[in-house]
């Protein structure tokens, strides 16, 4: 979408006329959301330094190339989720590099890192902790579980019962966790990865709507393209124990993914835009497609991630572009459609891109 360079102080000028006034996008013209570029002209401002961003995206996403490949989407919302200060939730079949992508990342981090495997047997003290009784000293005190680290990446979530899935409702929204009436807090940072696999449902528990909304995006992955299954097969031709993992090394810090959360705040974004993304959420409530709406969570999610996905590209201004790019990662796992529609086979990648093209694009 082209976007006419315009000095920024021109907002003061009255509102154009009818014939001036921007056009809907057609619903028949094709979305396609895409990375958005570099410069926008209208919504740019150039007063914040974010070569800290741009340096730390380029540098773990060199290190997770020399195992990785493809998958650049996964982990462009991966680092945007980290810097927006949220948590991820990856879907996909066995086998794509859920896992060993979000271990890569803890390893390119100088932070603690714990992977708790949910089971159906898991308890929720097996996650968060638990008191114990110090015969030594007649007192009862508290070990954590392994919950308690930077990054914590949890396996098939959707294997644990309702009962271990709410232990980590507290911890994911709040960064503590309350035992027997005490509350520990979390160290900075606190970034929860988990996945699940969409076909395998046996044995699996659905993840309730509440816990669904921690999370700051649902990331749905596929298989790769031909090319790029090529190019895993040659790269591990001589490697079946993928010892290119040791080639991965610690890149960055916690101090510094505290100052690119920092810079991502401070990232601007015009009124016009705020207007945008409650348009698009508000009419999630208003769809006839749709059984179930998304909350303000999301716009403030929609926010912080256009934000965030602006600041990777080195730009500290929110374009249209950058919302268009986040809404379906972040409204996907909190709308539900109608029981009618889902019998028909629409699913709600269609609903959100119908949405957006119906929608009056700022410009």
């Amino acid at each position: 979408m082209h976007i006419d360079e315009i000095n920024e102080n021109e907002a003061s000028k009255e509102i154009p006329s009818d014939e001036e006034q921007p056009k809907t996008i057609p619903a028949e013209e094709e979305f396609v959301p895409a990375m958005p570029p570099s410069n926008t002209g209208k919504w740019q401002r150039n007063n914040l330094d974010l070569t800290k961003i741009e340096v730390a995206t380029q540098r773990i996403r060199e290190e997770l190339g020399k195992v990785i490949i493809g998958q650049s989407e996964y982990m462009d919302l991966l680092l945007a989720a980290l810097f927006a200060g949220g948590h991820v939730l990856v879907e996909g079949v066995p086998g794509i590099a859920k896992t060993l992508t979000a271990k890569l990342i803890a390893k390119t981090l100088e932070v603690d890192f714990s992977r708790i495997q949910f089971t159906p047997d898991l308890m929720p003290s097996d996650v968060i902790g638990t008191t114990v009784f110090n015969l030594r000293s007649s007192e009862f005190s508290f070990k954590s579980g392994p919950i308690f680290s930077n990054l914590v990446l949890i396996d098939e979530i959707n294997r644990a019962p309702a009962k271990t899935q709410a232990a980590l409702f507290e911890v994911m929204e709040e960064y503590q966790v309350t035992v027997d009436g005490e509350t520990y807090k979390m160290e900075f940072p606190f970034f929860v990865i988990a996945t699940q696999n969409p076909i395998e449902q046996e044995g699996t528990y659905k993840l309730p709507e509440a816990q669904l909304d921690r999370f700051l995006v649902k990331i749905n992955l596929e298989y790769p393209a031909l090319e790029e299954e090529k190019a895993i097969l040659r790269r591990f031709r001589n490697d079946f124990k993928v010892g290119q993992l040791h080639d991965v090394k610690t890149v960055f810090s916690a101090a510094e993914v505290l100052e690119c959360q920092k810079l991502v705040e401070q990232v601007y974004i015009k009124d016009e835009l705020l207007d945008y993304i409650a348009a698009i959420v508000i009419n999630t409530r208003n769809n006839g497609d749709l059984f179930l709406g998304a909350s303000p969570r999301a716009s403030l999610a929609i926010m912080r991630m256009a934000k965030a996905i602006a600041a990777a590209n080195g730009r500290d201004f929110v374009t249209p572009e950058d919302i268009q790019y986040v809404a379906y990662p972040v409204l996907n796992h909190r709308i539900i459609l109608t029981p009618e529609r889902e019998m028909e086979g629409l699913y709600t990648r269609d609903v959100i891109e119908d949405i957006i093209k119906k929608i009056e694009v700022p410009r």
